[in-house]
């Protein structure tokens, strides 16, 4: 790990970082994308082929309820109550965070409010590439499920056998997931943001995936809502010299793990950046020298971090200063390992300095608000005079005279 100090021209390279955007990528997703949107079955079977190096036929698309049945045998027994455990913890979380419908209303008849509704049809994405991200189907489909979401469809890449990963399946079957498919990459998320005979269209698509996941998540966005288009995924710890070095030097490689993942100390303390630099050498990532630890809080502020752990005796005074991370890790026993797995808060979270206007996957993004508004004669007489004026400067004499003929 390299030693910068908080005045060092590098720190710009790290707070404007960001998704890194090919032209190529781009334009091959462009086509894969055309090509389901025109083609549906025969585009996603000949790009699974492809890409994959699985030929299937569009009835195989779909797992079967006797494969789901079979994954049951190629797992551990314990896996099943190990995971009870962290439903119970995730379903805690986030039905703390539902919203609920509100109406205004007066005696001179007039009512406001908001109808708040779940999405009908949602696309899960679970990647299977480097690595069965067993963890996500539960981080996103439970959210989901909390909010009231009707349907839910999960897709993810065969293996060269033709499967999914037998944990996933378990997973899914489990909480429930409506229909599941074995396909990836650009081609799975257009499927389901256009549908095909076999795949089912939806209204969002939320889970991580590659640069080609994320470029097409991009691409078919407006005709689908997205979760957000995620990076490499990011750490940074907060620490001074009353903080455990072991603690630091194992978060920090568990954040090595990750490919490309960013990885940072943000210190006061020079003797803790020196130890941590000898110890921790085999992970890429820097050490931030700062003259005190508001000072860390304001640089943590601008790398908007999508991990932030916070190693100081009293992690509550600080965060009160934290204004921009994913989630938000307080004192020695809370390692990001635990948001990832088993606290509850969804581990999709913003990446790439986009905490500063994004957050986690929460409930309430599976629900959509509708505004009610509710006029009678006499509140509408009362607002006539504005309106009018309004509908004059904008030119729009119709409008006007919408609002006009209900007094003729």
């Amino acid at each position: 790990m390299k030693i910068i100090r908080s005045s060092s021209q590098k720190l710009e390279k790290i707070y404007n970082r960001g998704i890194i955007r090919s032209r190529k990528v781009e334009d091959r997703v462009r086509q894969i994308i055309d090509d389901v949107r025109l083609l549906g079955d025969d585009a996603v079977l000949k790009y699974t082929r492809k890409f994959d190096k699985v030929k299937i036929s569009s009835r195989q698309l779909k797992v079967s309820a006797i494969e789901v049945s079979g994954a049951y045998q190629n797992i551990s027994p314990n896996f099943v109550s190990s995971l009870k455990i962290i439903i119970d913890n995730i379903n805690r979380f986030y039905r703390k965070t539902l919203k609920k419908s509100w109406r205004i209303k007066d005696c001179d008849g007039l009512v406001l409010g908001e109808n708040y509704q779940p999405i009908e049809k949602l696309g899960v994405y679970i990647p299977a590439g480097t690595a069965p991200l067993v963890s996500t189907v539960y981080m996103t489909v439970l959210p989901a499920k909390i909010a009231g979401v009707k349907k839910i469809v999960m897709i993810s890449p065969p293996n060269k056998q033709g499967f999914i990963n037998p944990h996933i399946l378990v997973v899914a079957n489990l909480l429930k997931v409506d229909e599941i498919y074995r396909v990836g990459g650009a081609q799975g998320i257009a499927a389901l943001a256009y549908g095909t005979k076999t795949i089912p269209k939806v209204d969002k698509i939320v889970g991580p995936g590659n640069v080609y996941v994320n470029e097409a998540k991009r691409q078919v966005f407006g005709q689908v809502d997205i979760d957000m288009i995620a990076g490499p995924t990011e750490l940074v710890i907060i620490a001074n010299r009353l903080s455990d070095p072991k603690f630091i030097i194992a978060d920090l490689r568990a954040q090595a793990e990750h490919a490309n993942g960013l990885a940072i100390l943000i210190t006061n303390s020079k003797s803790l950046a020196k130890e941590i630099k000898v110890k921790a050498s085999d992970v890429n990532g820097f050490i931030i020298l700062t003259k005190n630890l508001d000072e860390a809080v304001d640089i943590s502020n601008r790398i908007a971090p999508e991990h932030l752990e916070i190693l100081v005796k009293n992690p509550q005074r600080l965060l009160k200063c934290i204004r921009n991370a994913g989630a938000v890790f307080l004192g020695p026993y809370s390692p990001t390992a635990i948001g990832d797995y088993v606290a509850g808060p969804s581990h999709v979270l913003p990446t790439g300095g986009t905490a500063r206007f994004f957050s986690g996957l929460s409930a309430v993004d599976f629900i959509k608000s509708s505004h009610i508004i509710g006029y009678s004669k006499k509140y509408l007489e009362k607002l006539r005079e504005p309106l009018e004026k309004i509908a004059g400067i904008e030119g729009l004499s119709h409008h006007l005279e919408s609002v006009k003929a209900r007094f003729e």
